[in-house]
């Protein structure tokens, strides 16, 4: 057991090493750019590329109302083709709506404030203190600490009992699609998450790499999300096996997302122990917590999951589920599904989340 904790300290000492290495390579690669132009700035670093011109109105209706619209049309071709199985009722339902609805009114205050009041506050002589920053530049250095951090806090709560109750509602949901997409408990989109920092780097002068980003990286997360298997195709033709090795390996796809979220790891395609990339499954590769097979799980959710009340999931610890057995209940302190030792410090890989 001494050998056991050494071993998972020393990788996470690893892990964590590799990740101070790979948020400094755009910062040196940026540093390096001014280097080499002698420090000239220019205010053609203030807008796009030319090439991507042309592109700037749609990211940024994409942005307001795009995206959004884009998970309603593919959620009615989901529920069109009967890609639910009938599994979208009552708590589930709630459930789906809340986590929808409720952040789209309640979270833009909060970043509002942080963005307008906090940040002024905090750190006043800093605005647009990195608008100098080509748009690559700034396109790297967000996509990097935006995507990196997510993994990290993604990683985490499924590590961690306690926090992994805040993510918890997340998977509870026996099916993927747009439906479940924003499935989260609003306490960890609030204290548990990477928008403030990309919210800072907008601050600093940065809007414009952060608004492209931002649509890429919504556009990879809900297709990963979703019940349409759009990367079958890449897998069942050879000439196209080629760009699936890079795709499945650089991005989430609904065949390695959807392994995340299954409800077992015991047959070789569930892997909730892993595949924690959101936009990037290159982190996977890194850091070795990836499981590329190509398949889909049968079923998805926890096999221990009690349809706990909607605003127990929404806003547990603040509101505690009355269901019997519930890791969301009150005076729970962990749930520990098996344990393969007596007397021994429970291990996060047996907790609830576990159900191989």
């Amino acid at each position: 057991m001494a050998t056991t904790a050494y071993n998972s300290k020393s990788k996470l000492t690893r892990d964590l090493s590799i990740s101070l290495l790979i948020y400094s390579l755009p910062v040196v690669a940026i540093f390096l750019y001014f280097k080499l132009t002698n420090g000239l700035v220019t205010e053609s670093h203030l807008t796009l590329p030319s090439f991507l011109e042309f592109a700037k109105p749609a990211f940024e209706n994409i942005r307001t109302w795009g995206l959004t619209a884009f998970m309603l049309i593919l959620g009615a071709i989901e529920f069109t083709a009967g890609l639910y199985d009938d599994q979208w009722t009552g708590e589930e339902r709630k459930v789906d709506i809340v986590c929808f609805l409720a952040p789209k009114l309640l979270l833009p205050p909060v970043i509002a404030f942080f963005s307008l009041t906090a940040l002024p506050y905090l750190i006043p002589n800093l605005a647009n203190t990195l608008s100098w920053v080509p748009f690559w530049g700034g396109f790297f250095l967000i996509a990097i600490a935006d995507d990196l951090t997510q993994y990290w806090y993604h990683r985490l709560h499924h590590q961690v009992p306690f926090l992994w109750r805040f993510h918890r509602t997340h998977h509870s949901a026996p099916y993927m699609g747009m439906a479940m997409a924003s499935r989260q408990n609003f306490i960890y989109t609030i204290f548990f998450s990477q928008i403030y920092l990309t919210a800072t780097l907008t601050y600093l002068g940065l809007g414009l790499p952060a608004l492209f980003v931002l649509v890429i990286k919504s556009l990879i997360t809900l297709g990963a999300h979703s019940s349409i298997a759009w990367d079958k195709p890449f897998y069942k033709y050879k000439v196209l096996h080629p760009i699936a090795w890079v795709l499945e390996r650089l991005i989430s796809t609904p065949a390695t997302h959807h392994a995340h979220h299954a409800d077992t790891s015991g047959d070789g395609v569930g892997h909730f122990k892993g595949n924690f990339g959101n936009m990037f499954f290159i982190w996977d590769i890194i850091f070795g917590t990836g499981l590329i097979t190509r398949k889909f799980p049968k079923s998805y959710g926890m096999k221990s999951y009690k349809q706990e009340e909607w605003y127990a999931q929404f806003l547990w610890p603040i509101f505690k589920s009355k269901k019997e057995g519930s890791a969301l209940a009150e005076g729970v302190l962990a749930v520990p599904v098996r344990q393969k030792v007596e007397n021994t410090i429970p291990n996060p890989a047996y907790y609830e989340q576990v159900q191989s």
